[in-house]
């Protein structure tokens, strides 16, 4: 299925590689294959045009996954004022907020954890290939009932370490409700976190990735190595008021300029 999506004040290549989703591959220097669960589509950008072509759904899932249609004019003159800011946004303000599926989140965020982009994607794409469905264009992500029987020695093809053991709990508590992803929707930052905190290998910082990029809280705000950078270097007295306003959208764009070397 081909057809294209009107994409105003968007950059793909930003919003794929600021470190929020890791399924996808580049196919040229403006295409990329990206997959979302059990769909996947070769994605171009045209100045403000998406162009989907091999896509395995219709445009309503992909203006949704790739959050088309939420105002983001709005939050980004919200950050005007902060000098840092304004200049991450400037280079950077075309990233968007994916939504994603919470449990496919949750475990490639458990994979990330101390761990670079190369070895997630290659984690996740062994993951995908032994224990997801075949789908077009490669394999769908494995659900809960896939994984929750498993081994450590059945996920050793993954060379994943001692996150293996985390995706095996993870599995296991929410498939049996003892983690109800589908409550999380409702629940505020703290509770959610507490919540997604029962499963091993979810720490503070994994447990608001899972909710600012699986979930669209906007107010989860993860700190990581690069944004302990950003906050040392440049917010030495705490988040600025801009920041506070959409602590979400605003810690993407300064982590994605910090770790691109902008600021």
């Amino acid at each position: 299925m081909n057809f294209e999506l009107e994409a105003n004040n968007f950059s793909l290549i930003d919003t794929l590689t600021c470190g929020q989703c890791f399924r996808f591959r580049a196919v040229d220097s403006n295409s990329f294959l990206v997959f979302a669960g059990k769909n996947s589509a070769v994605i171009s950008q045209k100045k403000s045009a998406l162009e989907f072509k091999f896509s395995t759904c219709g445009p309503d899932f992909w203006e949704n996954y790739l959050d088309l249609n939420y105002n983001y004019d709005r939050l980004l003159n919200n950050f005007r004022g902060d000098k840092i800011l304004e200049k991450a946004m400037y280079l950077c303000g075309g990233i968007k907020i994916l939504r994603q599926d919470p449990w496919e989140t949750l475990i490639s965020f458990i994979i990330s954890a101390n761990n670079n982009i190369p070895r997630i994607q290659g984690i996740i794409d062994r993951l995908c290939y032994g224990f997801g469905e075949k789908i077009e264009n490669g394999f769908s992500f494995p659900s809960t009932t896939r994984l929750k029987n498993c081994s450590s020695d059945d996920l050793a093809v993954l060379r994943a370490g001692f996150r293996s053991r985390y995706i095996l709990d993870a599995a296991s508590k929410v498939d049996s409700g003892e983690v109800d992803l589908t409550k999380i929707y409702d629940m505020d930052v703290e509770n959610a976190k507490k919540s997604l905190m029962k499963i091993c290998g979810v720490g503070d910082k994994v447990a608001k990735c899972v909710l600012l990029f699986g979930y669209h809280k906007m107010d989860a705000f993860p700190v990581d190595v690069w944004m302990k950078k950003v906050l040392q270097e440049h917010y030495p007295n705490g988040p600025s008021e801009q920041i506070s306003s959409c602590p979400g959208l605003a810690q993407q764009i300064l982590f994605h300029a910090k770790r691109s070397k902008y600021i």
